[in-house]
């Protein structure tokens, strides 16, 4: 169980990208904060592995205690939980945000790359 380092880079006024690379099972990721930027996207890819599952939280109490976020399109359960590669919109605007792996195996890696945006 590690915490992974995140890389991250403006790509356009206003728009910045954060990337968490190589998070396996039981690992999460360093947290981003980023209210400021309220529009998010988050899309997931790698190897899931058997049983593999990613779920991206949110934190308001400086992470003290983090919570599943939840799709804003309100697909399947709405919560943020990844078995397999996808894109979806995040609903709430936390003040720190990371992916964390609950499930897998040994060849459960994950690769998670948030897309944030100033609102227009």
């Amino acid at each position: 169980m590690a915490t992974r380092a995140l890389s991250g880079s403006w790509i356009a006024r206003g728009v910045h990208k954060t990337v968490w690379a190589g998070i396996l099972n039981g690992d999460d990721g360093a947290p981003q904060s980023a209210s400021m930027l309220s529009d998010k996207s988050v899309q997931v890819t790698g190897t899931p592995g058997v049983g593999g599952t990613l779920v991206i939280e949110g934190s308001n109490d400086n992470g003290v205690t983090y919570h599943t976020l939840n799709d804003s399109r309100g697909e399947t359960t709405g919560l943020l939980s990844f078995t397999a590669a996808d894109l979806r919109t995040i609903l709430e605007n936390v003040q720190l945000i990371r992916p964390r792996c609950t499930a897998g195996d040994g060849s459960t890696n994950w690769t998670v790359s948030l897309i944030e945006e100033s609102p227009k």
